[in-house]
C-alpha cells in the first residue's frame, strides 16, 4: 500500500472512494470523496487495487478526481446483472475470485474501475452470493429463496415503519391523514409498547416509529390512542396489562341460559329443607345485584338461632365445567368504580344464583345457637330452599337500626361475638372507606363510608362467624379446604377497636400477611382458631372451592383432595395478586381524578412518618397517603394534624403533590 493508492471501504453501508495521503504505523490516513480524514487499517478496505492519483495536486482536485472515480463506477454498476450469474454459476458450488468474477461480468476489458463495479454490484445485491471483498460464493436455491423472503419481510417492517410515524406524527400535530393499510397492526404495535415496553412482542418496530416520529414519551402514545378512538381518555390500562378477561364468550353465556332448566329440588342427592317460611333479609350496598347471602334471626328464648344463608353456586357450577373453568381462570369478580367484571355470567351472577327477592333458590343454611353473649351451644349446616323476603341496604338498616327488633338482636349478637374474639387477641382496623362511583356525566362522586354503621357491622361480623362455624365443620369431618391464617401482628398500638386513626392506619401496616393452606391454624386477626371463606360463592373462586366442600359433607358431591386444593391455591395466587392490584389501582385513580378539580383547596392531614425530603402524611377526607415537602423551620411528629393545599394532581400520571400551609 503506497501514499497515492484509490482504495474504497464500507461505512454505514454505503462504499466510500478514498486516496491514500499518509501511512504511519500499518494505519492509513485517507482523504474521501466525502472531503473528510478517516484514519484505517488496510484490512477494513474492500476494494485496494483502485488505481494511483498525484497527492501533491492538492486537496480540491483529490476530491474532484475522487468523486469522478466513484460515478464512472457507479455508471457501470447497472452492467452487472447478478442473478444472470447465479443461474449459470449455483451449481458450481465454488469460490469464485474477484478477477474472474470481473472477467464473467466484463469480458472485454478489466480494469480498476470494472472490479469496483462487480463490487458495489454485489454489495447492493446480496440475495444470490455471498462474497469476503476478493471472492464469490453463490448460495443454493433454498438459500436464495430464504434470503428473497428476509429482505421482503425487511422491506415490509420498513414500510410499515415510516407508514406508522407518519401517521402517529400527523396525528398528534392535529392534522390528521387518512390511516394507512396497516392501521390496525400499528395500533396493536403501539399499545403493546405502551403496556409492556421492552417486553413487548414488537417493541422494536414501536421504538423505531416513536424514534422517527419525534416522540418525547409514553404519554404521547397515550393520546394518539385516545385520538384515534382506540383508547378512551380514562382507560383501564390496568385490564389490558394483566390480560383481565371482560366478556364471556358465546358458548359460555349459551351454557349458563340451559341452567335456567335445572330443577332447585331433584330426586338425587340429600333432600333440602324448605326454609321458605323464614323471614330472611339479604342486607348489601345499594348498587348491588349480586346478593350470595342472607340472614335470619329467631328468638328461641334463652337463645338466639342465627341462620346464614349462602347461595348455592355449586348447585348449578359444577366442577371442571366450562362455566367452572372460566370461573378458576378469572378468581373473583371485580369491583371497580366505573365497572363491574363478573367471576360467572350475568345470567347467574344476577340471576340464578343471586338471592333475590320472593324467587325460590338453592342454598347452604347455617344455623347457630347462640347466647346474646355469643356462647354457642350448637350449629347445623343443611342444604336448604329460601325465598328472601326483604332486600335492605346498609343504609335502609342503618335508619332502622333502633325500631327493628330483628336488626337490633342481630346487632346485639354481632357485639357479643367481636367481644369474644377481642377477648381472643382479634385486631381490629376502623378506618372510613371511601366509596367512589361515576354520574351520568361520567364525572367521579365521593362518599365517606362508615363501616362500623349498624348495616355493615352486623353484616360482617355474622359473616366472620359462618365462615369460621364452617372452618370447624370441615376440621371435624377431616375435609381439606382453603384455611385462612395469619401470624401475630409486628406490634400492637391499641387494644379492641380504641385506637385513633393513625394509630389504625399505621395498625394496618403492621399487620402480618395471610397465609392460605389445606390445613386449619390460628387466625390472629380475626382472633379464631380456624377460618375459611364460604359466604361470597358467587364473587370468589375460593369460596366456591369451601361451599363445595361443605356440599361434599352433606353428601352432594365427592370432595376435593389436599392435592387438588393445593393446586388450586397455587392457580389463584397470581390472578387474585393482579386483581388487587388492578382494583387498588383503579380506585386510586379515580380518586386522583377527583381530586383533580379540588388543586388549591386546603385539607386536613394527619402526620404519618418522617421521611429523607419531608413527610408522609394522610389526607383524612380522603383516606390516601402522600408526601409533603420539608417544611421550612417547622419539626412535625406522628399524629400532627396540619392544614395542606392540594397542588397538582394528574390521575393519569399518578401524582398527587401538596404543601403545607
Amino acid at each position: 500500500m503506497n501514499i497515492g493508492n484509490v482504495v474504497e471501504y464500507i461505512d454505514n453501508q454505503r462504499i466510500i472512494c478514498a486516496v491514500v495521503i499518509d501511512i504511519k504505523n500499518l494505519r492509513l490516513r485517507l482523504l474521501t470523496e466525502n472531503n473528510k480524514e478517516v484514519k484505517l487499517t488496510a484490512n477494513r478496505l474492500s476494494h485496494k487495487k483502485s488505481g494511483h492519483l498525484d497527492v501533491s495536486m492538492g486537496r480540491d482536485k483529490l476530491i474532484e478526481s475522487l468523486k469522478r472515480i466513484s460515478a464512472r463506477r457507479k455508471e457501470m454498476i447497472p452492467k452487472v446483472n447478478i442473478e444472470e450469474l447465479w443461474e449459470v454459476l449455483h451449481s458450481e458450488g465454488e469460490w469464485i475470485d474477484l478477477e474472474t468474477m470481473t472477467e464473467f461480468c466484463f469480458p472485454e476489458q478489466q480494469t480498476s474501475d470494472h472490479e469496483s463495479a462487480v463490487m458495489r454490484a454485489f454489495f447492493q445485491n446480496r440475495i444470490f452470493f455471498k462474497f469476503d471483498h476478493t471472492r464469490f460464493l453463490p448460495y443454493s436455491k433454498t438459500e436464495v429463496e430464504k434470503i428473497s423472503a428476509m429482505l421482503a419481510d425487511e422491506q415490509n417492517r420498513q414500510e410499515l415503519i415510516n407508514n406508522g410515524a407518519t401517521w402517529v406524527k400527523a396525528v398528534l400535530s392535529g392534522n390528521p391523514i387518512s390511516p394507512p393499510l396497516e392501521a390496525r397492526r400499528l395500533t396493536e404495535i403501539l399499545k403493546d409498547y405502551y403496556l409492556f415496553e421492552k417486553n413487548a412482542r414488537d417493541w422494536g418496530i414501536a421504538q423505531s416509529i416513536i424514534k422517527k416520529a419525534g416522540l418525547q414519551s409514553l404519554e404521547s402514545i397515550f393520546k394518539f390512542m385516545v385520538k384515534v378512538d382506540a383508547w378512551d381518555m380514562d382507560e383501564n390500562i390496568d385490564i389490558q396489562r394483566y390480560n383481565t378477561p371482560t366478556d364471556f364468550t358465546g358458548h359460555i353465556n349459551k351454557t349458563a341460559l340451559e341452567l335456567i332448566h335445572i330443577p332447585i329440588i331433584t330426586n338425587s342427592g340429600p333432600p333440602r329443607e324448605d326454609l321458605t317460611h323464614l323471614d330472611l333479609m339479604t342486607i348489601d350496598g345499594q348498587s348491588t345485584s349480586d346478593f350470595d347471602d342472607a340472614i335470619s334471626i329467631e328468638n328461641m328464648g334463652k337463645y338466639f338461632k342465627i341462620g346464614v344463608h349462602i347461595a348455592d353456586v355449586g348447585h348449578y357450577v359444577k366442577k371442571n365445567d366450562a362455566i367452572d373453568k372460566e370461573a378458576l381462570r378469572r378468581a373473583s369478580s371485580i369491583y371497580m368504580p366505573d365497572r363491574k367484571i363478573s367471576m360467572v355470567p350475568g345470567e347467574l351472577a344476577d340471576n340464578l344464583c343471586s338471592l333475590k327477592a320472593n324467587e325460590l333458590r338453592p342454598a347452604i343454611s347455617t344455623f347457630i345457637d347462640i347466647s346474646p353473649n355469643a356462647d354457642i351451644t350448637d350449629y347445623r349446616i343443611v342444604p336448604s330452599t329460601i325465598r328472601i323476603a326483604r332486600q335492605l341496604t346498609y343504609s335502609e338498616v342503618n335508619l332502622i337500626a333502633n325500631e327493628d327488633e330483628r336488626i337490633i338482636a342481630l346487632h346485639k349478637v354481632a357485639q357479643a361475638f367481636r367481644k369474644k374474639r377481642f377477648s381472643q387477641g382479634a385486631v381490629q382496623i376502623s378506618l372510613p372507606e371511601i366509596n367512589i362511583w361515576l354520574n351520568n356525566e361520567n364525572e367521579p362522586q365521593l362518599t365517606r363510608v362508615d363501616r362500623e354503621s349498624a348495616g355493615r357491622f352486623l353484616v360482617s361480623e355474622l359473616m366472620i362467624l359462618a365462615n369460621w362455624i364452617a372452618a370447624g365443620y370441615l376440621k371435624k369431618n377431616n375435609l381439606p379446604a382453603i384455611f385462612r391464617a395469619q401470624p401475630a401482628p409486628k406490634e400492637r398500638l391499641y387494644a379492641e377497636n380504641e385506637g385513633s386513626l393513625y394509630q389504625n392506619w399505621m395498625q394496618r401496616k403492621l399487620l402480618s400477611r395471610f397465609i392460605l393452606g389445606k390445613s386449619p391454624e390460628h387466625h390472629s386477626g380475626l382472633g379464631l382458631n380456624a377460618y375459611v371463606t364460604a359466604t361470597s360463592p358467587i364473587r370468589k373462586y375460593f369460596d366456591l372451592v369451601t361451599q363445595r366442600q361443605l356440599r361434599a359433607g352433606l353428601g352432594f358431591e365427592s370432595a376435593y383432595t389436599a392435592d387438588e386444593i393445593a393446586n388450586i391455591i397455587h392457580l389463584l395466587e397470581q390472578p387474585m395478586g393482579n386483581i388487587t392490584k388492578l382494583q387498588n389501582r383503579r380506585q386510586r385513580y379515580w380518586l386522583l381524578r377527583y381530586l383533580e378539580k379540588k388543586v388549591g383547596q386546603k385539607e386536613e392531614a394527619v402526620v404519618l412518618a418522617r421521611r429523607r425530603n419531608g413527610y408522609a402524611v394522610l389526607l383524612k377526607k380522603y383516606m390516601i397517603e402522600c408526601l409533603i415537602p420539608e417544611p421550612g423551620g417547622i419539626a412535625l411528629k406522628p399524629e400532627d394534624l396540619i392544614q395542606i393545599t392540594l397542588q397538582h394532581v394528574n390521575a393519569r400520571k399518578d401524582t398527587l403533590a401538596v404543601f403545607m400551609r
